[in-house]
């Protein structure tokens, strides 16, 4: 099936909508607006002009990964310091690119959380500047509302309510998106999110940083059943998720191996096995979710999966089957606005700025922000979730 195929096919119950990266001549929450959006909340500085026609005007994007791979992950001061240095070549590159000036955005969108506190610092008080000289509306935008809402940049046809499941590396939630700010946390993670297992069981393989990408290229060479690894969580009434028990599993292993674990064989099937492990008990989780919606008043019609480890090809393969028992559609945003960045913070924008929802230059940047500010806290889960 081509991506036009798929994105044809988006409405139906288990059809998986890749979406195109760009669509301009779809309808619109208001056509007239036009959103500046700036990302800083990790080690990628985004910058993107976006228009509610869906048209990306421009898009910048910095990496940092090579100034953090030496220590294994992301360094707070390094990358505050980064961004710094970049965002105001990014902004500045971004308006050319899109041959407009300030006073032809309709407002600035930033994201104000959660994330390290330098660099959503950074963003935050540079918006704030561009806003207070150029009379422009600020939007704070939570990082995770952006995720959230990133699909509907792309997929002009995905109406709430939507099941949500988050992955990345700083977080890993069920979600319904019931409308834009008003969401339903059904789990969260008790301990790690997969992006962060997946780089913690890199560090141990010594595969190098990131550790996504790292493992999923080494376990297609592997058996996913050369090990016996736990499904954390399976099986549970609720939608949490847990990891910590997996990533000791694999530490035991490689001790048990001892030098051959360094062994190329040995490392393809570690990662093999321990993909399919943290997947199956990702997928367990994510069923349970899908059958507590059917139950709602007003149950989701399509299962829309965000974040950095969306980009996971095993994933998303495994999850059509998943959507299909389910009669829910798949939406998976293009792999670019599945990492952070700056497109998904504008449209973001875009769409609060609809509903006539923006902040005064008094607001702050926030490391922590809970899309359901209401959720219980999950037993034997930390600050994190």
């Amino acid at each position: 099936m081509t991506s036009l195929d798929a994105h044809a096919m988006a409405g139906q119950p288990g059809h998986v909508a890749l979406c195109a990266p760009i669509m301009s001549t779809l309808s619109s929450p208001s056509r007239s607006s036009l959103v500046l959006g700036i990302e800083t909340s990790c080690d990628e500085t985004g910058v993107a002009i976006v228009d509610a026609e869906r048209r990306i005007l421009a898009e910048r994007l910095s990496s940092q990964l090579e100034m953090h791979a030496p220590f294994g992950g992301v360094v707070p001061e390094i990358a505050a310091r980064a961004h710094l240095d970049i965002l105001d070549i990014l902004i500045k590159d971004a308006m050319k690119d899109a041959a407009l000036d300030f006073q032809d955005l309709d407002a600035i969108a930033v994201t104000a959380g959660p994330g390290l506190i330098g660099g959503l610092i950074a963003g935050v008080i540079t918006a704030k500047a561009i806003a207070a000289v150029h009379q422009r509306p600020l939007i704070a935008v939570n990082h995770l509302e952006a995720h959230a809402l990133s699909a509907r940049l792309t997929d002009p046809d995905l109406a709430f309510p939507y099941l949500l499941l988050l992955v990345s590396g700083g977080h890993c939630q069920l979600l319904m998106v019931k409308g834009v700010g008003d969401y339903q946390r059904l789990g969260t993670t008790l301990d790690d999110a997969l992006g962060e297992a997946y780089d913690k069981a890199a560090k141990m393989l010594n595969l190098g940083y990131p550790g996504g990408p790292a493992i999923e290229a080494s376990a297609l060479a592997g058996r996913a059943d050369a090990f016996e690894f736990p499904r954390p969580m399976a099986g549970k009434p609720n939608c949490h998720f847990s990891f910590s028990g997996l990533k000791t599993a694999l530490r035991h292993a490689i001790q048990a191996l001892g030098p051959k674990s360094l062994d190329p064989p040995y490392i393809n099937d570690l990662c093999a096995s321990f993909q399919a492990a943290a997947i199956d008990s990702l997928l367990d989780r994510t069923r349970r979710a899908t059958k507590v919606v059917q139950s709602m008043k007003t149950p989701p019609k399509a299962l829309v999966v965000a974040g950095g480890v969306a980009a996971n090809t095993y994933l998303k393969t495994r999850l059509i089957d998943l959507a299909t028992k389910a009669g829910l559609s798949l939406v998976v945003p293009p792999a670019r606005l599945c990492t952070d960045n700056g497109t998904m913070i504008a449209w973001t924008g875009i769409e609060r700025l609809a509903l006539g929802l923006h902040d005064d230059l008094t607001v702050q940047a926030r490391a922590r922000w809970p899309l359901d500010p209401h959720a219980a806290p999950a037993i034997g889960a930390g600050v994190k979730a």
